[in-house]
């Protein structure tokens, strides 16, 4: 199965949700909850001890505001890449959110996700 045969009501179905955890579990410090929906490739490269001191030492990945603007979808190959603006609440500065999503063994997992 191939994300981008879907419709983008059907991909928001699965993008939001997940984006919605990031920033909660994100805010929260939960690294466990964080990764639950991580690819396993996503999750193999993901340093554990560095996400941790991220969300110790990070304002941002603190005080992500749970109010986000979805900007559009990018599709390529067997990923979607879906596009978020979101709001930092301690400063009010704005930041792009990117969540890339695809299918692993017939279950939408996260890929990728970033703030820039």
């Amino acid at each position: 199965m191939n994300i981008i045969e879907k419709t983008d009501e059907e991909i928001l179905e699965f993008a939001h949700p997940m984006w919605a955890d990031l920033i909660k579990y994100s805010n929260e410090g939960n690294y466990g909850a964080f990764t639950r929906n991580f690819s396993s490739s996503f999750i193999t490269g993901a340093n554990e001890v560095e996400m941790g001191k991220q969300f110790a030492r990070s304002d941002l990945a603190k005080n992500l505001s749970e109010d986000y603007s979805y900007l559009g979808m990018i599709r390529r190959g067997e990923y979607v890449t879906v596009l978020y603006k979101v709001i930092n609440k301690k400063n009010n500065s704005e930041w792009l959110g990117r969540l890339v999503l695809g299918y692993e063994k017939d279950k939408v997992r996260i890929f990728g996700a970033t703030l820039f």
